[in-house]
């Protein structure tokens, strides 16, 4: 059995009426500074995936969002730890996109996703898409 640690994180999938998708940049203070990545964090303890994507959106970026059903699941194992990430379609309800707890966010299309210097762990979730597949 693996004594490596394991994180579970939620990712929310924001679009707006243009169908252009929300990404936002990590701080220079946090571990893989300056990466841009979908928005979200951490689940904690006795917290739904749910729940905590729409803390950490309102946290995050001072905005309500109305949940789908998950759009995709990813494991990523980085050298310190396994990531496990479950990835929400999102719309604001409420609210307008801000850096609250973010060093920037940023509206793109997903063929302007390329662009951007993404996090590994969401990678695939560009790969997917700019191919269409969603």
């Amino acid at each position: 059995m693996s004594s490596r640690p394991r994180k579970l994180v939620v990712a929310g999938l924001i679009r707006d009426d243009q169908q252009r998708i929300l990404l936002t940049r990590r701080r220079p203070d946090q571990s893989l500074p300056n990466f841009w990545e979908f928005p979200g964090g951490k689940i904690e303890p006795g917290e739904s995936p749910e729940v905590a994507l729409a803390r950490e959106l309102a946290e995050e970026i001072g905005v309500t969002v109305e949940l789908g059903r998950i759009w995709d699941v990813l494991f990523v194992a980085y050298p310190e730890f396994d990531l496990l990430m479950l990835v929400y379609p999102c719309r604001i309800v409420a609210g307008v996109a801000r850096p609250l707890e973010v060093a920037a966010v940023e509206w793109t299309t997903a063929a302007g996703l390329p662009a951007f210097d993404i996090l590994p762990a969401d990678q695939p979730l560009v790969a997917r898409l700019v191919r269409g597949d969603d």
